[in-house]
């Protein structure tokens, strides 16, 4: 039986990480009896084993529960949990245009931290109708009042209203779902309109092709149909339609304000595209819904197959992890070190972490990657723009005009005690000190501006540190502006390892080339002859590490006698090793790549 319109609610859980959305998605499914609870477990959203051992949400699920209210009503709530992490915040803006409402939750004793903000501005941008939340009040350092009030000054939402509850104990899982019915409004669209259904996710099944998750606005979709996509054009024959309970369970149709699964035998990786809409073959709308903005990769790597033969396994790999993840970007690229690979873009370095090991374990690849670097913008002499992704790209310095870097405005949240610790890491990296906002008399949020290469490689790791794990952070991209950037080279015994340059501030370059000298030093295996490790600017020698040959006792068999004899010995094994360095290669380990990541201020 179709569910009315007016008995739908879409809406989604937003929060900064770590603040209990997962859980509280285990409760919500457990009291709305979705999933048997013999078959719960904790995190049950969170499919993948990367997700369940990381303890975070990487990829948005949406799920269809069942719920019957107070007053006797019958009512379908969807349900899309979404990651908190900064670098996923693209899988968040997706959910949300599919829905009309969100729970944005707030851990009782961490109160509202920069995620929160981010996440809560993502959903008033999307006119969605926002329930505040007060997750783990049953903690013996919560403080709900503090939340309440954090809610108001901060966010801008009404912190009396808030929902109090507890994810773990299930506490309040009732009143969040009574208020979901209440306060979140149904779908408007038009049943008998044309089909107008919005793509916000899809995945690859082996046997049965592209599966495509949609929200219906309008009209209706079901098996049979014959449907295109906007976008290209591209026309197929819809085979099964359905809802997730997370498991897909196969449905008569998809009427306007629903969520739920399409399968048209797609075989084609390209031909699905996320923000698309999917419309009726024969009686087509005749404006497609607005999609997703493209996001804008700010990290860029290589990675390369260990294994030559390996490679068109790792393009396979990158189309079809693509279709899942459309927020990460690929080009074909080669080194003259590591080969035929690819430079990939990514949003964040736990995203590049993350696309790293799921094409590991999902597609038994064994790859090595390069030292992660931003995009410059390089005007030359000539005039001419370029944009460098690669620092093997850059062009040699006298023909540089101007060389610029991505800078970002970060929010900071700290506690008070921390603010001056916070301060000196910001210097550390170039920050320039906008403003301090105190939130109340124990929590501040510090704003600086910083070029985006000082935030990516280690900036979240030493905030954590610095601040005894309560610092949070949100940036925004501002754009480009000049700074006095260098490309630096790693050269193995004269030859450049392209795979291992850089660009650097100048400041930072005889630092960050004698950390990373002294690193390769200990990370390369001794050979048969001398290596001589050197990092360079241009054709200036800044840093010079040796790895020492490994020796053999050529004199062992000389008892006593003319010392001529051990001389024309020792000089036969120089020859002999002096011969081999010339036509020996230096094997660099897979570490080496990553050394740069653990270069640290001091060069340690």
């Amino acid at each position: 039986m179709t569910t009315p319109i007016e008995n739908i609610r879409n809406f989604s859980i937003i929060a900064h990480i770590d603040h209990g959305k997962s859980t509280l998605a285990d409760r919500l499914l457990e009291v709305t009896k979705t999933i048997d609870k013999r078959l719960m477990k904790e995190q049950t959203l969170d499919s993948m084993d990367i997700e369940r051992e990381r303890g975070i949400t990487i990829k948005s699920v949406a799920v269809r529960m069942n719920y019957k209210s107070k007053d006797g009503k019958d009512y379908v709530l969807n349900l899309i949990d979404t990651p908190g992490h900064v670098d996923f915040a693209y899988e968040v803006s997706r959910s949300l245009a599919a829905c009309e409402g969100a729970l944005l939750l707030v851990d009782a004793t961490q109160g509202v931290e920069a995620q929160t903000l981010a996440n809560a501005y993502k959903a008033i941008e999307q006119h969605l109708e926002i329930i505040p939340v007060i997750n783990k009040i049953d903690l013996a350092s919560a403080d709900v009042e503090s939340a309440r009030r954090q809610f108001t000054d901060i966010v801008g939402l009404d912190g009396s209203r808030a929902v109090l509850a507890s994810g773990k104990s299930g506490l309040g899982v009732e009143d969040i779902l009574e208020a979901i019915v209440e306060r979140i409004p149904p779908p408007k669209g038009d049943r008998k309109a044309p089909l107008r259904a919005l793509i916000f996710d899809a995945v690859y099944n082996d046997y049965r092709g592209v599966i495509v998750y949609l929200r219906v606005v309008e009209g209706r979709i079901a098996a049979g149909f014959k449907v295109k996509m906007m976008s290209n054009d591209e026309k197929y024959e819809v085979i099964e339609v359905g809802s997730l309970t997370p498991q897909m369970r196969a449905a008569e149709d998809l009427e306007a304000g629903e969520v739920g699964y399409m399968i048209c035998n797609i075989r084609s990786l390209d031909k699905t595209k996320i923000g698309d809409t999917v419309t009726d073959l024969l009686k087509p709308a005749t404006e497609a819904l607005p999609g997703y903005s493209e996001p804008k990769p700010v990290v860029f790597c290589g990675m390369y197959p260990a294994a030559d033969t390996d490679y068109m396994q790792l393009r396979d790999a990158l189309d079809r992890l693509r279709l899942n993840d459309c927020s990460f970007s690929f080009q074909a690229d080669s080194s003259d070190a590591l080969g035929l690979g690819y430079r990939l873009g990514f949003l964040g370095l736990l995203h590049m972490e993350i696309v790293q090991e799921r094409l590991e374990r999902e597609f038994g690849l064994t790859l090595v990657t390069t030292v992660p670097n931003v995009s410059y913008r390089v005007t030359l002499t000539s005039g001419e723009v370029m944009e460098i992704e690669n620092a093997s790209k850059m062009p040699p310095s006298n023909e540089i005009d101007v060389t610029e870097e991505p800078y970002i405005e970060a929010d900071i949240m700290v506690p008070t005690q921390y603010l001056s610790a916070v301060i000196d890491l910001c210097k550390k990296k170039r920050g320039i000190h906008i403003r301090v906002d105190y939130i109340d008399a124990n929590r501040c949020m510090a704003i600086y501006q910083m070029p985006l290469a000082e935030i990516v490689l280690d900036f979240y790791d030493k905030l954590k540190t610095y601040t005894r794990g309560y610092g949070s952070l949100e940036y925004r991209i501002l754009g480009y502006r000049p700074g006095d950037l260098v490309k630096l080279d790693i050269m193995l015994n004269g030859d450049r390892v392209d795979a291992l340059s850089c660009i650097v501030h100048r400041d930072r370059a005889a630092i960050v080339g004698r950390g990373l000298a002294a690193k390769l030093q200990k990370l390369i295996p001794r050979q048969q002859f001398e290596i001589a490790i050197q990092a360079a600017i241009g054709g200036k020698i800044i840093v010079r590490e040796t790895v020492k040959s490994m020796g053999k006792n050529v004199t062992a068999k000389c008892y006593g006698g003319d010392i001529s004899r051990k001389r024309k010995l020792l000089e036969k094994q120089k020859a002999g090793k002096k011969r081999m360095k010339q036509v020996g290669s230096v094997e660099v380990p897979q570490e080496a790549f990553m050394a740069l990541l653990k270069v640290d201020d001091d060069g340690a």
